[in-house]
């Protein structure tokens, strides 16, 4: 098939770009590289099966395809704040030309990778897709988090209006190989940190929890999805073992060495950072048989690598 990728020099697009043409596909990568990199399709641009389309998804575009994966949007804190109106613009116009473009092309499969973020400070744990959420829809971290909220609303009404077929999943913290060096989300930053020789900085006291999936597994869940038959989701995707903060810092400093500093007044604690964050992952086990099989030790293992070579 020929299969549009958006934010497909992403961090988690460029490996579903690499996953796709192993599979035999021909892949069209649309990216504006506001967040995404060049440096990780590089490798596949001598590929004839790929194609790179240099676009604003927030402006209308045509091209062919057979399936539409939207990952264009800027994906941590660092990147969505720098410009929160252009975030915004990028979940919900975005969605909408993806959208259009599925019906104009006769209603091809849409995936919107949408976030756990949408469950904002959750007063339920962990979270099942039925849970509405806990967010501030005026606070700093909002234009993230409403912008996807949004677009998970305009492609459940175009499911119901147009009879799209869509899914949509919900992404929990994911890392591995192809995070920029100026992310700013907890793994990059701790593992670049140790290997320059810098304190590990945990916010407020380390006991804020996330639960982390390395990027293959979260590649082969994308997959499962779209290759899923009437099965819309929405549908967390995740790695349901749970960190603290400090657990994570501590393993860092375990592999690459290092000293962990603590910001521990409640004033330094990042405003709707979330305290704890893990997916109840029953459904995508029962509609699409996946679970992680990538391991913390492993992921960061090979995350580290990755980051040594870069650096």
């Amino acid at each position: 098939m020929k299969i549009l990728v958006t934010g497909g020099a992403g961090f988690i697009g460029s490996h579903l770009c690499q996953f796709l043409l192993d599979q035999g596909n021909e892949v069209v990568c649309l990216d504006n590289f506001f967040s995404g990199q060049r440096r990780n399709i590089e490798p596949l641009l001598t590929n004839s099966s790929f194609s790179l389309m240099e676009h604003d998804i927030t402006k209308p575009f045509t091209v062919t395809v057979d399936q539409i994966y939207n990952l264009a949007c800027p994906a941590s804190p660092l990147y969505y704040q720098k410009n929160p109106v252009e975030t915004v613009r990028t979940s919900v116009l975005g969605a909408i030309n993806v959208l259009e473009l599925s019906k104009k092309l006769g209603g091809i499969k849409v995936l919107q990778t949408s976030t756990s973020e949408v469950y904002g400070d959750p007063d339920i744990h962990p979270q099942p897709e039925t849970y509405h959420g806990n967010v501030n829809p005026i606070g700093p971290r909002a234009c993230y988090d409403e912008g996807k909220r949004c677009a998970e609303t305009l492609f459940f009404d175009y499911w119901r209006e147009h009879h799209l077929p869509i899914k949509v999943v919900r992404i929990f913290n994911t890392y591995g190989p192809h995070m920029a060096l100026d992310d700013g989300r907890v793994v990059s930053n701790f593992i670049i940190q140790a290997l320059r020789g810098q304190p590990l900085t945990v916010h407020g006291d380390g006991s804020h929890t996330r639960s982390f999936c390395y990027v293959s597994d979260m590649v082969a869940a994308l997959y499962a999805m779209m290759e899923s038959s009437d099965f819309t989701g929405p549908v967390n995707l995740g790695n349901p073992a749970e960190f603290t903060m400090k657990e994570l810092a501590e393993k860092v400093v375990a592999k690459i060495g290092g000293q962990i500093v603590y910001n521990a007044t409640p004033q330094e604690d990042r405003e709707g950072d979330p305290r704890q964050r893990r997916p109840d992952i029953s459904l995508a086990k029962s509609k699409l048989n996946w679970e992680p099989k990538v391991d913390l030790e492993q992921g960061l293992d090979q995350t580290i690598e990755y980051f040594k070579n870069v650096l």
